[in-house]
C-alpha cells in the first residue's frame, strides 16, 4: 500500500496540472472547523505537506484563513490539488522569472508579478478555478494596509485573476516587493500586522479551531537586524515600521498565547517536530522537498488526534 501511494505521489509531481479532488462530504451536524495557516516564505513547504495529507484523507474544513505563504501554497486547501505547492516549486524555483535579485532589479518585487502571479497559475501549473469556486470551505486572506498598520482580512471565493492579486498582497515582503492596490488600499504582508490569526479565527464563532505553524516549538522572534535599512526604505510608511519594528514582541506573545489555547484544548495545533529553516529564496528543489516531507510526516503522526478532535 504505501508503495502505491509513493507511486501515486510521483506521478502527480511529474504532471503541470492536476484538477482538485471531489469537494468531501459533511456530516450533518458534525462541528464547523476553523483552520489557521502562518505564512514563513518558503517553509509554507511544510504547510503543503501537512494540508496535502489531510486531502489525501478526507479532511477539511469549514473555513481557513492564510497568512503570506499560508495563503500563497494554502489555496490549494481549497481548490484540493494534493501536490501542486511542491511541485511548482521544485520546477521553477531555480528560475531567474520566479523569484531573485533580478526580478527585485527590474521590478522592486522579488517574486514576479507577472511569471509567479501571472504565467504560473494561468498556463505553467493551472489553479482549479472550479473546484476552488464549488468547495464550500471559506478561505480568507490577511494582508496589512501599509498606510494605516492594520490588518485586512478578506474572502476569497473564485479564485480568478482578482483572488490572486490578493494572496499576491498578502505575501508581499515589505521592502521587498511594491505594495499591492487593492479598493484603495496599499497592502503588504499580512504578517506584518496578524502573524497567527487565531484570535480572528476564534472570533468567527466555528467549534474548532486548528493551527498550522511553520515554527518548531522552541523557536522564539528576534529583534529585526534589518530594521535601519526598513526605515529607510519604508519612510513613506510609518505604521508599517513600527509594526515590524515590535513584530518579534507582538509574535511571542502569540506563541504563548497559543500554547495556553493548546493547552486547555481550544485549538489543535500542528507544528514542525524539527527546525525548517529556509532562506528567503530557495534554488535547490531538494530543500523544499525535504521541509514537505516534514509536513508530511507530522500530518500523518497527528492525524487520529486530529480527527478526535475535529469530530
Amino acid at each position: 500500500m504505501a508503495s502505491k501511494r509513493v507511486r501515486a505521489r510521483k506521478a502527480t509531481l511529474e504532471r503541470v496540472y492536476t484538477p482538485g479532488l471531489p469537494v468531501p462530504e459533511v456530516s450533518a451536524g458534525a462541528p464547523t472547523v476553523g483552520v489557521v495557516l502562518e505564512g514563513g516564505g518558503f517553509r509554507g513547504m511544510y504547510t503543503a505537506g501537512v494540508t496535502d495529507v489531510w486531502m489525501e484523507h478526507g479532511v477539511t474544513a469549514t473555513a481557513a484563513v492564510g497568512v503570506s505563504a499560508g495563503a500563497t501554497f494554502g489555496c490549494n486547501f481549497k481548490s484540493l490539488q494534493v501536490g501542486r505547492a511542491l511541485r511548482y516549486n521544485q520546477r521553477f524555483c531555480a528560475d531567474p522569472r520566479y523569484a531573485g535579485a533580478g526580478n527585485f532589479l527590474r521590478t522592486s518585487d522579488l517574486f514576479s508579478k507577472d511569471f509567479a502571479y501571472g504565467r504560473l497559475p494561468w498556463e505553467l501549473d493551472v489553479f482549479d478555478t472550479a473546484t476552488f469556486q464549488a468547495n464550500p470551505m471559506r478561505f480568507t486572506v490577511v494582508a496589512t494596509d501599509a498606510n494605516t498598520g492594520a490588518a485586512v482580512y478578506h474572502d476569497l471565493d473564485r479564485g480568478g485573476v482578482e483572488d490572486i492579486e490578493w494572496i499576491r498582497a498578502s505575501a508581499s515582503i515589505p521592502a521587498l516587493s511594491r505594495p499591492v492596490r487593492l479598493e484603495g488600499r496599499e497592502l503588504l504582508d499580512g504578517g506584518a500586522a496578524d502573524s497567527i490569526p487565531f484570535a480572528w479565527m476564534l472570533s468567527q464563532g466555528y467549534d474548532r479551531c486548528v493551527v498550522v505553524l511553520t515554527q518548531d516549538a522552541a523557536y522564539r522572534k528576534e529583534p529585526n537586524s534589518l530594521m535601519p535599512l526598513l526605515r529607510v526604505a519604508l519612510r513613506r510608511y510609518p505604521a508599517m515600521v513600527e509594526l515590524l519594528a515590535n513584530r518579534h514582541e507582538r509574535y511571542n506573545r502569540q506563541r504563548e498565547e497559543l500554547c495556553e489555547l493548546e493547552r486547555t484544548g481550544t485549538v489543535f495545533v500542528v507544528r514542525p517536530s524539527e527546525p525548517v529553516r529556509l532562506p528567503a529564496v530557495v534554488r535547490d528543489p531538494a530543500l523544499l522537498e525535504r521541509v514537505y516531507e516534514v509536513g508530511r510526516r507530522d500530518a500523518e503522526t497527528t492525524l487520529d488526534a486530529l480527527r478526535a478532535y475535529i469530530s
